[in-house]
């Protein structure tokens, strides 16, 4: 096979992809880099728990609501693991952010809206079944500190929005392990981000050394929000990916990556 094709089937080859993904998230999302040929480092941003009050959340999840909005497909998988959600096949209209939760409703059964060309709150925001919602209830699924843009938004507009916490996000514990493994990873790193939480927490958590070289390498966000965020982390080549999605974040990061070759 001559270099042109290899780098065709396996256009990460030579680079190591840091996963930033919560703690036990992060191992599917390794296994399509690795496929594409790059290394890989876990390195999780971001820690998941239980809600703080689960039997509320179980109670909120039986309500009857016009709309249910989903934050992310991990706010889908956390809510069905606490609450059957019958209701949402009874009429109620379902709303993903993002191509990956209205992927993840489906795989459950649930027809959803998702915005057609971005994968934040600005986009779901943006679509029209969301733009008269007066005297809608709403249900807003995810996390407590997520997604700050969505309620007061839907509350300028009318609805009574309702959060439903079906999950925590906490910062991770990094350990000496994840440290050794970042600094034995091979040049270039490419670092998929999605979560402004998770980048915040690694900002935090990492030694200066280790952040220092990390602002030095390529950070793929997820959305535009998040670019100007790691930028005012000290973050200097940015790339911006099409979502939150996986082969969105591993795409940019294949490109930015061909763009350094050149």
């Amino acid at each position: 096979m001559n270099p042109v094709s290899a780098t065709r089937l396996q256009p990460l080859a030579g680079a190591t992809v840091v996963i930033t993904r919560p703690a036990g998230e992060g191992v599917g999302f390794a296994r399509q880099a690795r496929a594409l040929g790059a290394a890989t480092v876990l390195l999780p941003g971001l820690s998941l728990r239980a809600p703080e009050d689960p039997e509320r959340a179980r109670r909120q999840l039986r309500g009857d609501f016009d709309d249910w909005i989903f934050v992310s497909p991990l706010a889908v998988r956390q809510a069905f693991a606490l609450a059957p959600l019958g209701r949402l096949a009874d009429g109620s209209r379902a709303f993903g952010v993002g191509e990956g939760t209205r992927r993840a409703l489906a795989r459950r059964g649930v027809p959803a809206i998702a915005p057609a060309t971005s994968s934040d709150s600005e986009g779901l925001l943006a679509c029209a079944e969301l733009a008269d919602v007066r005297g809608h209830r709403i249900a807003l699924v995810g996390a407590p500190g997520g997604r700050g843009l969505l309620a007061p938004a839907l509350a300028a507009r009318g609805a009574h929005v309702e959060e439903i916490h079906a999950y925590r996000r906490v910062p991770p514990r990094l350990t000496a392990r994840h440290f050794a493994a970042l600094a034995g990873a091979r040049d270039p790193l490419l670092m998929p981000v999605s979560s402004a939480a998770a980048l915040a927490n690694l900002v935090t958590l990492l030694p200066e050394g280790l952040l220092g070289r990390l602002r030095e390498q390529t950070l793929v966000a997820s959305s535009a929000r998040l670019a100007a965020l790691a930028a005012g982390a000290g973050f200097e080549d940015i790339v911006e990916a099409a979502s939150a999605a996986p082969a969105d974040l591993l795409a940019a990061a294949a490109r930015a990556l061909a763009r350094h070759r050149l």
